[in-house]
């Protein structure tokens, strides 16, 4: 038994000595910031060939929007969603040649619906600046800037005089963002609180619940207009903007197609007509 054992162990001495002799050195091991790069480089690669085939192979083109927020987009009176925006993505639709899904969402959760892909993007009067990062982008197609809406026999004229007045925004929108970059204006308000949407929001100014709401210009001035009420845009605005929209991050197939229809309905007009339908003027920025 014994001879058995020794013969065995034998063997295996020589051949792992041949294995050491035969010139042959085994590869070191990868460190982890080269699998980490490996793996990132492979993600990436994945992550733009989804993108690329979700782009070309989808038949419907899912646009994620605020239902109250006129008159970028909206429920009419016909009860269906219609909108400046709206009106956008589904003329890019048709010219893809794919199903418009127009897809109401809290605004909130806008990041959630995109990372899950419930919806495609996010076309709704989406500000891009302060967030050029997080999302893939068109090109600006119309320029905004935030401010401050009153009633017109308040008295309050100038951000001066919004110190103790209670401030409504819109939750999550970029006027919000903008008030809490701007320290030195919100400590002076007796009040900053939230509301859901802008309809809400107008309300609660019209009965005096609130003194002053932070908005986008354009939206302001359609809803004073529709609402025939007397509200007046204070002069002083909060701050500049540009709308775009707002694609998952590395989405860029996609992108690329919406950009490519966009700028083709600049150049033949589109662009022009429905801004004239909604605002009675081009706003838009696009091949200008």
């Amino acid at each position: 038994m014994k001879n058995k054992i020794w013969k065995a162990a034998a063997l295996l001495g020589a051949a792992l000595i041949l294995g050491g002799c035969s010139g042959q050195k085994e590869a070191a091991p990868a460190t982890t910031a080269e699998t980490s790069a490996q793996t990132k480089a492979e993600e990436t690669t994945a992550a733009g060939e989804t993108g690329k085939a979700a782009a070309e192979g989808s038949d419907t083109f899912t646009v994620g929007f605020d239902q109250d927020f006129p008159p970028m987009g909206f429920v009419g009176d016909d009860g269906e969603y219609t909108g400046f925006d709206l009106e956008l993505a589904q003329e890019v639709a048709k010219r893809l040649g794919k199903t418009y899904v127009p897809q109401p969402i809290a605004w909130d959760s806008k990041d959630m619906e995109l990372a899950s892909g419930n919806v495609d993007c996010i076309w709704n009067g989406f500000t891009m600046n302060g967030r050029e990062d997080g999302y893939t982008w068109t090109t600006p197609y119309m320029e905004n800037s935030q401010v401050f809406v009153v009633k017109g026999d308040s008295g309050i004229k100038t951000l001066a005089d919004l110190a103790g007045k209670v401030v409504e925004v819109q939750a999550d929108s970029s006027a919000e963002k903008a008030l809490q970059e701007d320290a030195e204006l919100t400590g002076t308000f007796g009040t900053l609180q939230t509301t859901p949407d802008y309809n809400t929001a107008f309300m609660d100014l019209e009965m005096g619940a609130v003194d002053a709401i932070a908005m986008d210009v354009i939206v302001a001035g359609y809803q004073i207009e529709q609402r025939n009420a007397d509200f007046i845009i204070l002069d002083e605005a909060l701050a500049a903007e540009e709308y775009g929209v707002g694609f998952k991050k590395g989405n860029d197939a996609l992108r690329d197609q919406v950009q490519e229809q966009l700028e083709a309905m600049a150049a033949d007009g589109t662009l022009k007509t429905v801004s004239e339908k909604w605002f009675g003027k081009d706003v838009t920025t696009i091949g200008k």
